[in-house]
């Protein structure tokens, strides 16, 4: 799984998830290293686990020969209580870490592999987010 080498902070305040309020990517919405790519449609919070999973789907399906990159890093800290504890008493224990998406940001793209097998690749691991993605093509 992914996760940083260290933090500076080792709590987050939670923040907001107002669409209205986020917009769209205005960084990393192109595909840069890649032929094909998995395109966020949706704002959400991704997890390492979630990112890890679909980075082992994708690599399965293109073989070998193809590279797979991740445009996406999880370093924002996630906070949870012990099960059945009460209100109150503090923020809970960093559990994970995760990655917030606004629509429109590229997260992972694929190279050296036929078209086919690309966007099949990328459609088995848009199925592992928990946000909506569509698979784009390099102008």
């Amino acid at each position: 799984m992914l996760f940083p080498n260290k933090v500076k902070h080792r709590k987050w305040q939670t923040g907001r998830k107002h669409l209205a309020k986020r917009g769209v990517a205005s960084r990393g919405n192109t595909i840069a290293f890649g032929a094909f790519g998995l395109k966020a449609m949706s704002q959400a919070r991704i997890t390492s686990n979630q990112i890890e999973a679909a980075r082992k789907v994708i690599k399965r399906t293109v073989g070998k020969t193809g590279s797979v990159y991740i445009r996406v890093f999880p370093d924002r800290p996630v906070t949870q209580k012990a099960a059945e504890v009460g209100m109150g008493k503090g923020k809970g224990a960093p559990v994970g870490f995760c990655f917030d998406v606004k629509p429109g940001r590229v997260l992972f793209e694929v190279a050296g592999v036929p078209e086919e097998v690309a966007r099949e690749a990328l459609r088995k691991g848009g199925t592992k987010m928990p946000n909506k993605t569509k698979v784009v093509a390099r102008l």
